[in-house]
């Protein structure tokens, strides 16, 4: 997938835009969506591991020079246990501002200050690179729909990949008539190395927390 140096959120929340610049109508479970892969891409790392379904640092000391991968890391090591479902929900918009704010300065985004109904200031993000966004989102549903063996899939696109389309699917198939194929969707989340079982568990609550969040808007 094109951008691979992105990190798993960061392409996450571009995947959740339109080459309009624009949000998709399921902006409201972004933030669920992009901490899921926060969440994700730190299993992969090695720095959360599982303990009993608790999300837990493997280490005090260890960081990935990603400030929002380390600023979530820190919210956990500060934060009493917490089981996975709790974290892809637990103070999400902290993941998703951040990763909005990287890439605006990354020049993927623009920043835009308004005022709501005139008098409360508010950002605005709009998207600056269109094309970098297709070929993503181009890519993402090559890996979902193939003809690529997903065994020469990657590790991080497999997440990314597993994450779009199990939790949020309509950034990969627009439309209404989509249909996803789930045994792909399942052998990618098998792609994922040691973040396997998390990646599984972190699937199922992002599933669970985006219904929650439909029902909201």
């Amino acid at each position: 997938m094109s951008d691979g140096s992105l990190s798993l959120p960061a392409r996450l929340c571009l995947l959740a835009w339109d080459t309009m610049g624009r949000e998709v109508s399921g902006a409201t479970r972004m933030p669920q969506l992009v901490r899921a892969g926060a969440l994700t891409e730190l299993a992969q790392r090695g720095l959360l591991t599982d303990d009993e379904g608790i999300a837990t640092p493997a280490d005090l000391d260890s960081e990935t020079g990603d400030p929002v991968l380390d600023g979530l890391l820190e919210l956990v090591r500060e934060s009493r246990p917490h089981r996975w479902r709790t974290w892809v929900t637990l103070r999400a918009r902290i993941t998703v501002e951040a990763v909005r704010e990287q890439l605006t300065a990354d020049g993927y985004l623009r920043a835009e200050k308004r005022r709501v109904l005139g008098v409360f200031p508010t950002v605005e993000y709009v998207l600056e690179r269109e094309a970098a966004v297709e070929a993503l989102r181009t890519a993402a549903r090559e890996v979902l729909l193939g003809p690529v063996p997903v065994v020469e899939v990657s590790e991080r696109d497999a997440a990314v990949v597993a994450l779009a389309a199990a939790a949020e699917p309509r950034i990969l198939l627009p439309g209404r008539d989509r249909v996803v194929p789930e045994e792909r969707v399942e052998a990618l989340a098998g792609r994922c190395g040691a973040a396997v079982p998390v990646l599984r568990t972190v699937v199922r609550e992002a599933r669970t927390a985006m219904a929650a969040a439909s029902v909201a808007e």
